[in-house]
């Protein structure tokens, strides 16, 4: 007769740290450039991007993003590639 034993599975139970990411306006970036660097850090299509962006004017801010910290920090980095202000909020 063999010997019995249990085996336990672990299971990933990691949350997430949840933050945003606010883009502030500013008087140098047009845009076309806020457009296309929206839709490659938040892979995001034409009229969200377009529509952040006229928030992002209008109001002097937008939450481009909510999520995974991780991720936040991945769309900051992508975003101040060209020198955009950017602020993560945890």
């Amino acid at each position: 007769m063999g010997i019995g034993f249990e085996v336990q599975e672990e299971k990933n139970t990691e949350i997430g740290i949840p933050a945003k990411v606010i883009v502030y306006n500013d008087d140098w970036h047009t845009f076309e450039e806020v457009i296309y660097q929206l839709i490659k850090a938040i892979k995001c299509d034409l009229a969200t991007a377009e529509a952040l962006t006229w928030e992002i004017h209008t109001k002097g801010k937008a939450v481009v993003f909510e999520g995974d910290l991780e991720e936040a920090l991945y769309v900051q980095n992508v975003l101040e590639e060209i020198d955009l202000s950017v602020e993560v909020i945890i």
